[in-house]
């Protein structure tokens, strides 16, 4: 595809951080190679999450045009915080241990621009080796995102109108807040006539450090308990899982 790039950018690529400096060089790449595919310019938003490591500074190192802070730990203030700072089109939230793809991308941006979607996800794979209670907890996700239509945070891409229309990510949560913005997303879109998309052909890659972070026990010891207390989700210590490091680099 030519790069016809427009001066202003039509979207932005969202990435909320919590040390992650080790990560966000090669999910940056990633972007910065996707993005200079596409007929639309966008620009990358990175939000340190009140880093303790060098996050930010990897960020303008490799490639982010603007760099946020949001001084409470809690992704959906960091996503929202990204969002707030852009004033694009469209919206695309990557996690910053996720590397998407061109054509990943390039299927997003077409939708949104075909006046006929309001937003959508993708489906997720494990970069390298997985445990088996990792391919069966991947596997699950997959059939219910595809058949509910629900995006993982760690793709989610929307029209800004939208995004806004509906509040943003829900930031009583701590997690699920993906899960939440979709269903808002589904909503408002249907009163339009959009459509909300999974899309299955190219696969978001994303880290499969938590796998070898916590036990296979562990794991499904997480999402039994958020299965039987769907309200654990409001409470940060309560969500360990999504907020927990063994280890922080600095």
């Amino acid at each position: 595809m030519t790069n016809i790039h427009q001066t202003d950018p039509a979207y932005a690529v969202i990435v909320p951080a919590f040390n992650e400096a080790e990560e966000l060089p090669r999910t940056l790449e990633a972007i910065r190679a996707a993005m200079a595919t596409q007929a639309f310019a966008g620009e990358i938003i990175v939000v340190d999450n009140n880093s303790s490591d060098d996050t930010a500074v990897v960020a303008r190192e490799h490639g982010a045009d603007k760099v946020v802070f949001e001084a409470i730990n809690q992704i959906a203030r960091a996503r929202n915080a990204g969002a707030a700072v852009s004033q694009t089109r469209h919206l695309i939230f990557v996690d910053a241990d996720t590397r998407i793809s061109q054509s990943l991308l390039a299927e997003s941006l077409h939708m949104l621009e075909s006046g006929g979607f309001v937003g959508g996800g993708s489906i997720i794979q494990f970069e390298g080796h997985i445990s088996a209670v990792g391919r069966f907890g991947i596997g699950v996700w997959e059939r219910i995102s595809k058949l509910t239509n629900t995006a993982a945070g760690s793709y989610l891409f929307c029209r800004a109108d939208a995004f806004e229309a509906v509040g943003g990510f829900d930031e009583r949560l701590y997690a699920s807040e993906e899960i939440r913005l979709s269903r808002l997303l589904k909503k408002w879109g249907r009163r339009k006539g959009l459509a909300f998309k999974i899309i299955s052909g190219s696969p978001a890659q994303t880290s499969a450090r938590k796998l070898q972070w916590y036990s296979g026990p562990q794991i499904l010891g997480w999402v039994f308990f958020m299965m039987f207390f769907p309200l654990a989700v409001r409470w940060q210590k309560l969500c360990g899982f999504w907020y927990k490091r063994p280890e922080v680099h600095s």
